[in-house]
């Protein structure tokens, strides 16, 4: 196994897993994508263990503080502790994220269950070249009838790596309903969002409906009906509003499932026309509504707009509801801090003329953990606030 040496070392030894191109003193020419790598500083003091991409700016990724052979008894004492910790935390380890990539030392992993099925995002070279390994490790810890291969994430071409989906096992088609809170989903594991469902407002989705229970309100960027479907079972009538006529479809056809029809309806519709159209119509008085738009900002350098675009959403929103009504407003843009989001929030306010009580201000569900060293795996942010 080679060996790379930090130029500077204090962010490793305060616990983060990732090391960029310029920390490493060898020439990366030298390495092959995925290949692993003993980790150093300076004075040959042993950093730990990983795996190395010279095409990344990322270039290396540490998996253990220990001087070992990434092998296969060690992937699968990594996975068996992914899988214990969902099964001791999470109620439904049935329908939940079983591994979530650095936060669960495997960097570059991410697994999601859905009942029989698995979906798998191998993101990184050092994760797609132990491929086969995962896969039969997978295969044999959480024994699923489905299999799905998700490798159509963009970061991965950051990672020199091309983007496909496979089915390894089974057949998606013939995935049953998945349950989550009480509500029935029927899902699409190969052709939908992210990995077919959006498990990390699990959390959200339940507390919001607890405290609606009622009124009349809107479900912003519904997709399947995840929200909607939650809040108009606790006794609110919703109307979702989402760009995507496949996804609208979907969510119809889950309110049908669940005998919702009545009370959550759904519309295709660009939302922030759909907002405008409402506004110039001078249609306010909403008891609720829900923004959870997809990430605005996927980079650093776009920061600016994606703020301005979050604030009109928001500013929108909150000229629809009635004084006293609740928002539930979310960012999943890593790079929208929890302070920014907040500034951006009393901007939006400021814009609508209204002003903000904050009820909670969340994140992801717990099966989707925050490595503290790592803030980069603390990405999701949802308030819930009263709109005076």
């Amino acid at each position: 196994m080679q060996t790379i040496h930090l130029k500077r070392s204090r962010r490793i030894l305060n616990g983060h897993l990732w090391i960029f191109s310029n920390e490493i003193s060898e020439n990366l020419r030298q390495f092959t994508p995925g290949e692993q790598v003993e980790v150093l500083d300076q004075k040959n003091t042993l950093l730990g263990t990983g795996y190395i991409n010279p095409n990344s700016l990322i270039s290396a990724r540490l998996l253990s503080r220990e001087r070992l052979t990434l092998d296969r008894e060690f992937f699968r004492q990594r996975l068996l502790e992914a899988v214990r910790f969902r099964e001791r935390l999470v109620a439904d380890t049935e329908v939940c994220r079983m591994v979530f990539s650095e936060a669960d030392h495997l960097p570059g992993l991410i697994v999601d269950r859905y009942g029989e099925c698995i979906v798998v995002q191998l993101l990184t070279a050092g994760m797609e070249a132990l491929k086969e390994t995962l896969l039969g490790l997978l295969e044999e810890i959480l024994k699923p009838g489905i299999i799905v291969l998700r490798n159509d994430s963009r970061s991965r071409l950051l990672e020199g790596l091309p983007l496909y989906k496979e089915v390894i096992k089974g057949d998606p088609e013939k995935l049953l309903p998945i349950r989550e809170n009480g509500i029935l989903f029927e899902i699409d594991p190969l052709g939908g969002q992210k990995t077919g469902f959006f498990l990390d407002q699990r959390e959200n989705r339940k507390a919001f409906s607890e405290l609606v229970k009622d009124g009349t309100g809107l479900d912003l960027f519904c997709y399947n009906g995840a929200w909607s479907l939650s809040l108009a079972s606790a006794g609110a009538v919703v109307t979702g509003i989402d760009s995507s006529e496949k996804a609208v479809e979907q969510a119809m056809k889950n309110a049908a499932l669940n005998g919702l029809q009545g009370r959550a309806g759904f519309i295709v519709h660009d939302v922030f026309d759909y907002l405008k159209q409402k506004g110039q119509a001078g249609s306010t008085g909403y008891d609720f509504i829900v923004c959870d738009p997809p990430a605005f900002v996927k980079s650093a350098a776009k920061i600016k707009e994606a703020v301005r675009a979050y604030t009109d959403l928001n500013a929108a929103s909150m000229r629809m509801l009635k004084p006293g009504g609740l928002l539930a407003t979310s960012s999943c843009s890593y790079h929208m801090k929890k302070e920014m989001f907040m500034e951006m929030l009393l901007g939006a306010a400021k814009d609508a003329g209204r002003s903000l009580r904050l009820i909670s201000l969340r994140s992801q569900a717990m099966d989707h953990p925050v490595l503290l060293a790592m803030p980069e795996t603390e990405y999701l942010k949802c308030a819930f606030l009263v709109v005076d």
